[in-house]
């Protein structure tokens, strides 16, 4: 276990492909000790070798299915064993099916729960006590949460209203975790883009051309940014919209 809490570490959800890889790879660059979760072992396998040579001092893979609440407290006990604190939380796993409020399937409706809010939550809940030691340990930075989001989260677009309500609840949950935890240095953002180019998207790009999506690198600059604040500074949401649109829709 990494003891000197001077050295960083982030667990983030996710992180095998697309933005959460994005992220862990601004970080590993970083000097970041990494946990990263996600379903496909083989994969996170592959990332991680890549993160280590990224410059991440140590990498924790679990496979995790995170529809799953319940995985939650043995992904941030990995975290725990290997880096003992930890700087950051970065959720960024999620799912989402569109549909009409009078058609939407309902047997995906607990999934996207489970995955968009109720699993977030209990990464909240399980990771407070190692935020609160690297806050501790390091009163200017203080630990961050970041929560991806969604713009439809913030503003309604038809057909996507689990989706969107789902990601309002996760704004719901990082502005109350900056009321109850801010004073003690942890604070928390929810970022909240447009369509990002990558494979969750590849659904609409048939009406919505990749090139016209915002790039990963453009959330991950975010990411950065938010997780350089000083723990004074508390920014509870971006919207992060495309442009040519009227900044409103995804």
């Amino acid at each position: 276990m990494t003891t000197d809490l001077a050295n960083p570490s982030a667990l983030v959800t996710g992180a095998s492909r697309g933005i959460g890889l994005g992220v862990a790879t601004r970080l590993a660059q970083q000097g970041y000790g990494l946990t990263l979760a996600a379903r496909d072992e083989a994969r996170l396998d592959a990332v991680a070798s890549d993160l280590r040579d990224a410059g991440a001092p140590e990498v924790r893979v679990v496979a995790a299915d995170l529809g799953d609440p319940e995985t939650a407290s043995r992904v941030v006990s990995a975290h725990e064993e290997t880096f003992g604190s930890m700087r950051a939380l970065v959720l960024n796993a999620g799912v989402g099916t569109a549909g009409t409020i009078a058609e939407f399937p309902m047997r995906r409706f607990g999934k996207t729960v489970s995955v968009n809010f109720e699993t977030p939550f209990a990464f909240v809940q399980s990771a407070l006590p190692l935020l609160r030691k690297a806050a501790s340990a390091a009163p200017r930075r203080g630990a961050k949460v970041v929560a991806l989001s969604s713009i439809t989260g913030v503003y309604a677009e038809a057909g996507l209203a689990v989706y969107g309500a789902t990601k309002a609840a996760l704004i719901s949950l990082v502005e109350t975790l900056n009321a109850e935890e801010s004073g003690n240095g942890i604070s928390a953002s929810a970022i909240a883009p447009a369509y990002v180019d990558t494979d969750m998207s590849d659904w609409i790009k048939d009406r919505i051309p990749a090139e016209e999506m915002l790039e990963v690198n453009d959330v991950v600059e975010l990411v950065d940014a938010v997780l350089r604040l000083s723990s004074r500074a508390v920014l509870p949401r971006l919207v992060l919209s495309r442009a040519g649109t009227d900044a409103y829709r995804a």
